[in-house]
């Protein structure tokens, strides 16, 4: 085991604000509980809640860290009593409930997956959060099968691009909104039959053009509450709509004439909340599914960009001006 220091770097919320309250600082190195490891980052990527949490509305759930952060990847260090599948010196990529944005972090065994052959750490710390997530929405809720359609919302975040990969990997006929014609652009190379312009195109009416009147079969969508009505108008009959997120208001009015008749199933879910067992069901998932397509180069994390750790409070201004596409990644 490697000499530990007592002490490391770190990036805390001073107080909720803008990108500016993103203070590094030294921390205490995290002691890894029961079932836990200790992890030295070399790699943490940035994600939409971690804006909402250094916001002020999404505050860590009881017992994770303050510290931002949702996925690491890096080297195993040290065990916690009673970790098993994970040794150290192991190249490890996992998802955590917080504490990301840190030299050091502790995750539960089970959140761990090996870094794929062949996938840098900067690659795996864009794993965790959006594979997972992308995973049990997508396949496990929204039951997405060889064949159907699907509409991804966001197409070139990095829920955006893992989904349309994974979607079209796996005989998925993929359409994907995005806020360019360029990015729709970016969609198509990236398995989008088509991908449109959300600024200069109606989603519902291409949809319906392109799917001859049916829609499709399932939507993935961030947005929200502005979105909702046209939704369900682009759904087919027996459609399913999995709400991820709320980017565009958390109230909205429906037809629900048009959910009876169509027969519409709608859902949503987060994920940090959730027990560590039932997160590790989602890990052997993607594990079982996922990796592999990972390992033979036929999806992959789209970078768009790294930071080193001290400068996050610059990563999340990138994130917040959504200039960016897929990834950005802070390094150590």
């Amino acid at each position: 085991m490697p000499d530990l220091p007592i002490d490391m770097a770190a990036v805390e919320i001073a107080a909720p604000g803008g990108p500016e309250v993103l203070r590094p600082t030294r921390r205490p190195l995290p002691v890894p509980h029961e079932g836990e490891v200790l992890i030295k980052v070399a790699a943490a990527g940035v994600n939409r809640p971690d804006i909402m949490q250094r916001q002020g509305k999404y505050p860590p759930p009881p017992g994770a860290p303050d510290l931002p952060g949702l996925e690491i990847a890096g080297e195993v260090v040290a065990l916690g009593p009673g970790a098993s599948g994970v040794t150290v010196g192991e190249r490890v990529t996992a998802l955590v409930a917080g504490g990301g944005y840190a030299a050091y972090a502790t995750a539960p065994a089970e959140l761990c997956l090996p870094v794929p052959e062949g996938v840098s750490m900067i690659e795996a710390a864009a794993l965790p959060e959006t594979f997972f997530t992308v995973w049990d929405n997508l396949f496990t809720r929204g039951g997405l099968a060889q064949g159907e359609s699907v509409l991804i919302h966001g197409g070139t975040s990095g829920i955006g691009t893992t989904a349309i990969q994974l979607a079209a990997a796996r005989g998925a006929q993929v359409f994907a909104t995005a806020g360019s014609a360029e990015k729709a652009r970016i969609c198509e190379r990236l398995g989008a039959v088509r991908g449109i312009d959300y600024k200069s195109e109606d989603f519902v009416e291409v949809v319906k053009q392109s799917t001859h009147g049916k829609g499709v079969d399932v939507i993935l969508d961030m947005i929200g509450g502005s979105y909702l009505a046209r939704n369900l108008e682009a759904l087919a009959i027996e459609g399913r709509l999995v709400i991820i997120s709320s980017l565009g208001g958390a109230r909205a009015e429906i037809n629900l004439g048009m959910l009876m008749m169509k027969r519409l199933k709608m859902m949503g879910s987060t994920l940090r909340a959730r027990s560590v067992a039932q997160k590790a069901e989602v890990a052997e998932a993607v594990w079982r599914h996922a990796w592999p397509l990972i390992a033979a180069g036929r999806v992959r994390p789209v970078i768009h960009a790294t930071f080193p750790l001290a400068q996050a409070s610059d990563a999340h201004r990138l994130m917040e001006s959504s200039q960016h596409v897929g990834k950005i990644v802070l390094t150590l």
